[in-house]
């Protein structure tokens, strides 16, 4: 047990499984109207789009300030 909890734990540290999920919950707005469908859709993609832009991909080095203004 306590080894699936520590894949999960790795799992949930990645953006690519956030994304993953967010898309999953995304799909589910098939099976309703096509004005819910449309909004759950622009959500879950603006969600995936936050994700992607606040996460950092494991592996990445940190990025160094820009100081571009000196």
């Amino acid at each position: 047990m306590e080894k699936t909890l520590d894949w999960l734990k790795r799992q949930l540290a990645q953006p690519s499984t956030w994304r993953g999920v967010l898309a999953l919950l995304t799909s589910f707005g098939i099976a309703i109207s096509p004005q819910q469908a449309e909004a759950i859709t622009a959500a879950g993609l603006a969600l995936i789009g936050l994700v992607g832009v606040f996460t950092k991909d494991p592996g990445t080095p940190p990025r160094e300030p820009n100081n571009a203004g000196k």
